[in-house]
This record gives structure tokens, sequence and C-alpha cells, in this order.
């Protein structure tokens, strides 16, 4: 291999065991492209045959909120009560919610 692989971007694995499941993040790894890093995920994330679908995003797309300014951006949604599921009352016909 040479050392062309060291300046590959970095993606996010993401992978879904089951329909009707969600995508978990499973990991990382070095890619030259989308294809390369579906294969690559596949054959590391997925060794037993477990997932069903496999996304991949390059990790420089990712934006993330800052962990220490939390508070503030959830704050806004304090006042409203009504999004709470306990502010409904649900007929005694639904069971499983």
């Amino acid at each position: 291999m040479n050392d062309n692989y060291k300046n590959w971007p970095l993606w996010e694995v993401f992978i879904r065991s089951k329909a009707g499941i969600a995508h978990k993040h499973v990991g990382s790894l070095h890619a030259a492209d989308a294809e390369m890093a579906i294969e690559n995920a596949r054959d590391v994330y997925t060794r037993r045959q477990e997932g069903e679908s496999i996304w991949v995003v390059e990790s420089s797309n990712i934006t993330a909120s800052n962990p220490e300014e939390s508070e503030s951006l959830y704050e806004p949604a304090k006042d409203k009560v009504y999004r709470h599921p306990t502010f409904y009352d649900l007929p005694d016909e639904v069971k499983h919610m």
C-alpha cells in the first residue's frame, strides 16, 4: 500500500441491522471515495452479514453543536410543555404508546 491512503478523507459509518430499526454509528474509516467507504465498511463492520443498510458520511460534512452550549441551545424548548407526551390524555384503547 502506498502513502496516498494517509491523505484519504475520514468517513463516519452508520449501520442498520434490520428493517425498521434506525441506523447506528459504528465507527470511522479512511477511504478514497464513498463507494470505497461503503465496501470497506461492509468488510469491517458487518463481518457476520448482520447489516441491512450502510450509510457513510464524510466526517468533514458533519456539523455538531457544542456540548458546552447545550443549555442555551435547548432552553427555548422548556417553554413548550405541550410537546411533552404527558400533556395529552390517551384513550384506553391506545395500549402501546
